[in-house]
């Protein structure tokens, strides 16, 4: 009995070959969609349990990633393949990045430690490294300052959504604490392959019985992962063995360390889901073009079976597409203006909102702070907002691609969507983007450090801002239109950096109300601005979508014109030709979701 990837990789294999016959170009955009991609390994745990030590020894590279450094917060280390080392400092959208020497890294991630004169702190840091490992996954490490249960798991869960594996890394000291056990319960539906990494083992002699009572409250608190691997790991054996004094000493160290293994479980893992989600992107980008297919072979049949009738319907649609083409006042564009306008109006109640209840929260944790949590209070401002940029952008995407879906069906049927969908699929460039903000130099003027601009998505294991699923795309469908407003706010930065206060609460309360109320506003204006790039934008790929159209109403009134000068018997066999492929057509693409389906099924119970 065949297993799923097997039958997955015969189904791809049979239907690409189906589509190459009746459409090459179509079956090379199929096999371009089905190359693996880079899986990423997202390194998540509290402050201070051996995340970055880790890291070095999955690495082989100690001292690569900050250790024990008070990691500034919203900052991402990403460990990616390159063939010389390179590091670079990285904004979404607004700035280009900075790149800097990789001594310098400290700096760029440590509040610890000051950034260079002028420049500002980043979303997340790049390192590019000549390391083996890192030709099959990128790392990610995230930063702990704060804890899980703080507004600080909001933005690891933001990086192990795009996660293709979660390393969870706890210690040896003590069972987990009621904030992991929280965050993996929160966890639990967005990330899908999930090991833990039992730290500080040569330490500890009673790390066994942590890892029992570890197992026990995973059982009974977050059950999803009560079956999940731990590997017991010491990352200091692991770099002591660079140090021994012969080869089977620093052998022998290695593999009392428990690194090799952790390694060589990750590889198979992420091997094993690049795979599996190489060939789920070949059967949507399979379905998306037999969907197509099946309507192009039910307009030859059309015009195989009913003639001169159906070159009538086509001379009036194409007419009354042209009609809207160069009409002054398109219903549709007026449709569109409209939904953009309540766009506007609710993603500024939203904003409002967002802030009025994190001005809130914090006015509490400032009630209940001492001395020390007030100093540390701009920072978490800091990744508070950065929170509900994210949650405000998600929202304004989510409500662009539904105004998108409103003004599409306006304008055509459901079989001149699917066309519509298929042809920008296969575009060379996204039929929408927003242009980004032009960089300029940052001053000590700025109330705020705003990054605002087009992101499709940051990479796997990144920081990744949902893109606009545009042209009523959902999850299975490959095609999107990118209209993303990303915002990334640091206004605690800034304000701890060109304000003094006083550790009085209602000094502290008056600052919090300032730069709050400094974010709302500017959020506002940047996000106004960008929704009415986004009408042009919109616009322009609508209209272009009308021209499209057109012309291939222009091919099909070719195809009927041929069809008519045939003659009846060759007509006739045509026709059986067209209806026979049409039934291979939709019968494959009812398997191809069937089997999607089966693969989230699959994922679902992992």
């Amino acid at each position: 009995m065949s297993t799923l990837p097997q039958t997955v990789r015969q189904t791809r294999e049979r239907l690409t070959s189906l589509v190459r016959e009746l459409d090459p170009v179509l079956a090379d955009w199929v096999t371009r969609r089905a190359a693996p991609e880079v899986s990423s390994v997202v390194i998540v745990g509290e402050t201070n349990r051996g995340k970055s030590s880790l890291v070095n020894a999955l690495l082989s590279t100690p001292g690569l990633s900050p250790v024990d450094a008070d990691v500034a917060t919203s900052t991402y280390l990403v460990f990616q393949h390159g063939s010389a080392w390179a590091s670079r400092a990285c904004y979404p959208g607004l700035l280009a990045p900075v790149t800097f020497p990789l001594p310098a890294l400290i700096n760029w991630v440590s509040a610890a430690h000051d950034l260079p004169p002028g420049e500002l702190p980043p979303r997340y840091v790049e390192v590019d490294a000549p390391i083996p490992l890192l030709e099959r996954m990128s790392v990610v490490d995230t930063p702990g300052v704060g804890g899980l249960e703080s507004v600080h798991g909001e933005l690891a869960l933001e990086a192990v959504t795009s996660a293709t594996a979660l390393v969870f890394v706890v210690d040896a000291s003590s069972p987990f604490t009621r904030g992991e056990l929280d965050f993996l319960k929160r966890v639990g539906d967005r990330v899908e392959t999930v090991v833990f990494a039992l730290t500080k083992t040569d330490q500890y002699r009673g790390w066994r019985q942590v890892l029992d009572a570890d197992i026990a409250l995973l059982a009974e608190h977050a059950p999803r992962f009560a079956d999940a691997v731990f590997y017991p790991v010491s990352s200091r054996m692991f770099e002591m063995a660079s140090q021994a004094p012969n080869p089977d000493a620093a052998a022998m160290l290695r593999e009392r360390s428990g690194i090799a293994a952790l390694q060589t479980s990750l590889q198979e893992l992420v091997t094993g889901r690049a795979g599996m989600l190489a060939e789920a992107n070949a059967l949507r980008a399979l379905s998306t073009v037999l969907d197509e297919l099946a309507v192009r072979l039910e307009q030859d049949k059309r015009a195989l079976s009913v003639g001169e009738d159906e070159a009538v319907l086509l001379r009036a649609r194409r007419e009354e597409l042209q009609t809207e083409r160069r009409s002054s006042t398109r219903g549709w564009q007026v449709r569109l203006r409209g939904e953009i306008q309540r766009a506007r109006v609710e993603n500024s109640h939203e904003i409002s909102r967002q802030m009025r209840d994190l001005q809130t929260w914090y006015r509490q944790a400032i009630d209940a702070a001492d001395r020390t949590a007030l100093a540390s209070l701009p920072q978490q401002v800091d990744t508070g907002l950065q929170v509900v940029s994210g949650r405000i952008s998600t929202a304004l995407s989510a409500r662009l691609s539904q105004l998108t879906d409103v003004v599409l069906a306006t304008l055509f049927s459901r079989e001149e969507l699917t066309l519509i969908r298929g042809q920008f699929a296969r575009g060379e460039q996204p039929p929408v983007v927003l242009r980004p903000k032009e960089k300029r130099p940052p001053t000590a003027e700025d109330k705020l450090l705003v990054f605002m601009g087009v992101s499709g998505g940051l990479g796997a294991g990144k920081l990744a801002v949902m893109p606009l699923a545009g042209l009523g795309i959902a999850v299975l469908n490959p095609i999107v239109l990118p209209v993303t407003i990303a915002l990334g706010l640091g206004a605690g930065w800034w304000m701890a950096r060109t304000r003094t206060h006083t550790a009085e609460k209602q000094h502290v309360k008056q600052w919090l109300s300032d730069a709050i109320a400094d974010a709302r506003s500017t959020v506002d204006q940047l996000a106004a601005e960008q929704l009415i790039e986004a009408e042009q934008a919109l616009s322009l790929a609508l209209d272009e979508a009308l021209a499209k159209r057109i012309e291939a109403i222009e091919a099909e009134l070719r195809e009927v014109d041929k069809a008519l000068r045939m003659e009846a018997g060759e007509r006739g066999r045509e026709l059986q030709s067209v209806t026979r492929r049409l039934a291979e057509v939709e019968q494959g693409r009812a398997k191809a979701e069937e089997l999607l389906g089966r693969i989230r099924s699959v994922r679902d119970r992992a």
